[in-house]
This record gives C-alpha cells, structure tokens and sequence, in this order.
C-alpha cells in the first residue's frame, strides 16, 4: 500500500521532492544537535566580531634584580692569542673569575649540580663541580658600580692558538661573577652569572660575542638568560656597521654552530610603538618567538605573532598597568614648564 502511495505522489505531485529535501534536513539537525548539542560552534562570524575566542596564556612573571653585568666593549680586537678585555658592572661587590678552555660537558653538568646538589655562589663551588676541567684561571675582584676595564689573556707557555674545529669539546672562555660578601647573597635571589663567550682563533672566525648567559638563583634553579627582539631608537649595534663579507661570513658560521637568528629578525623596523596600531607602547612579549610588538589593547586579538605568524603560546607584560601610569604622570610632570604652580 504505501509503495502504491509512493508512485502516485511520484507521478502526479511535486511534493515527492520537498518531503525528501525535508526529511534529509530532519535528519541532519539531529545528528547535528546530537553531537555538539545546544552549543553548535560559530563558523561565520561578522566583521565586528574580531577578538580572539581562544585567549592566549598570560605567564606569569616574577620581577627580581640581576647585581651583575658584563660587556665586551672591543670584540673586534678580541683573540685566543691577543686575549679580551671585560667591562663588569655590578651593584655590589663581586668576583670576576675567567676560566680558559673550559670543558663544555662539565660545565653543564655544574649547572646541573647547582640544581641538585650544591649552589654555585662561589669561584670555589664551580671550580669543585668542574673538577678542575679547564685550562687557565685568572681573577679579579670587582668593587661596586665599578665599570673598570678588565684584560684577560692566556700565559704565551700555554701554548694555545685555537681549540679545534666545530663542535668543540671545549668553551674558549667562561666567565663566573659571584658576589663577595656573604650579606649579600642573602640579599639577593641572583647569586652568580656564568657567561660563555665566543674568541675567534685560527680554526674558528666567528666574531668575539657572548654566547649564553647562565643566572643562577639562590633556590637552586638556573635561568638562561635570552634576548627580546624589541628594536628601539637607540644607537645599537647593526650589521652595517660591518662590511658585507664579514657579515656573511659570520652568519655562515652561526648557522654551522647552530645559533643562527631568522634574518627577518635582524632587519626589524627601529620603533617602540605597536607594529599594529602604529598608536599604543609595546608592551607585550610573545613566546616562544620574543618578540615584543604588541601593545595592551592589541594583545588580545592576536593567536599569531603578526611579525614572524607563529603561533603564541604564552605572552607576558614588561611592566604592569601600575608601572605604566607611574611612568605617564611622571613625564607629564617633566613637560611642565619651571615656575608653575599645582
């Protein structure tokens, strides 16, 4: 009986094909509604619609203060053979201790010790975790806010010219800063630095510069120390100011030792304003990529990095809401003119 029904609304209505198209929408909505439920997600959005459903991990961050410092004023001149000058500027007094060839696998395996075993505070704590796996110690002592240039350099016996071809078994310098008194590394969560620093040599002519930057905290962790690609108005450093050969050379050398940046983050505009609004101070620093482009009102639109489109895991803030408006009112108050009265 209904296969008879079925042909003769076939053959003499058109209502066959709307009760198949309705009977399909039936179907569909309730496989729909009986998988996602009331909360069908959204595809199509509008356009004012634009902040970001998915929110972005905000880290969180603990300000602490580093008492130590360390600069390479003329990498240029530097050499395994002609030695390096240091500038240290410390807060306190402290200890500047230069270790030569200094074995890369002990090393690491100190800064393991100083988290499982004992803190490295002391020139004595790193030369007992490196066994004294290193070729040549020089030390200074360092008074407060002193920025005295220190010259560092292998004894001619040694008899050393360069520490062998990539990758090395060895550090050709590392340079430990401690804080002398024992007050002070009560005083402070940083309670030593250690740097690895790069000298070019005869098997090796990569440009002098500082590697990696180890802070080591009183609680027995270890952070190393990173840079933000933040590009500001300032006179810093920049390839120009190196012929094209020497850059090359030195980005060749980079990528072969593995520490090579993306070159889209050596060539970023000079501006401290928010590369998207062009109006608000940048204040956010995306991860795991660092830069700091972003500010407080672009944050939160933004799942990619708009400089390199990687995808943001985590960001934090360089200073808090507070921080900011104490820096606002205390410009206003240096635009003042002199003499008037609030």
């Amino acid at each position: 009986m209904a296969a008879v029904f079925l042909v003769t609304l076939y053959e003499y209505s058109p209502l066959f094909y709307i009760t198949v198209v309705f009977v399909c929408f039936l179907v569909t909505s309730g496989l729909v509604l009986g998988w996602f439920g009331l909360g069908v997600p959204v595809i199509l959005r509008n356009s004012e619609e634009t902040e970001s459903s998915t929110r972005v991990l905000k880290k969180r961050m603990r300000q602490v203060k580093n008492p130590f410092g360390l600069e390479i004023p003329h990498p240029a001149t530097a050499s395994v053979t002609k030695g390096i000058t240091l500038t240290p500027d410390c807060l306190e007094d402290c200890i500047l201790t230069c270790y030569w060839g200094c074995s890369v696998q002990k090393l690491h395996e100190a800064l393991q010790k100083h988290v499982y075993c004992f803190r490295i505070k002391t020139p004595q704590a790193l030369e007992d975790a490196l066994y004294s796996e290193y070729l040549y110690r020089q030390q200074y002592f360092i008074k407060k806010n002193d920025k005295e240039e220190k010259y560092c350099q292998l004894p001619e016996d040694a008899q050393v010219v360069d520490f062998g071809p990539v990758p090395r078994n060895r550090y050709p310098l590392i340079a430990l800063l401690t804080l002398a008194d024992e007050e002070d590394r009560e005083i402070y969560d940083i309670i030593s630095m250690v740097a690895v620093i790069h000298i070019p040599d005869e098997s090796y002519r990569l440009s002098c510069r500082i590697l990696y930057q180890y802070l080591l905290l009183a609680q027995g962790q270890y952070h190393d120390l990173k840079q933000l690609f933040m590009s500001a108005n300032s006179t810093a450093p920049s390839l120009s100011d190196t012929s094209p050969g020497e850059s090359s050379t030195d980005r060749s050398l980079l990528e072969k030792a593995g520490l090579a940046e993306d070159e889209s983050e050596l060539h970023e505009e000079n501006s401290k304003d928010c590369v998207v609004c062009q109006n608000g101070t940048v204040n956010w620093v995306l991860l795991p990529c660092r830069h700091a482009c972003l500010c407080d009102g672009c944050i939160k639109y933004f799942q990619q990095c708009p400089m390199c489109r990687q995808f943001v895991q985590e960001s934090f803030p360089l200073c808090s809401k507070k921080e900011q408006d104490e820096d606002e009112s205390t410009h206003i108050l240096q635009d003042v003119l002199p003499g008037r009265v609030f």
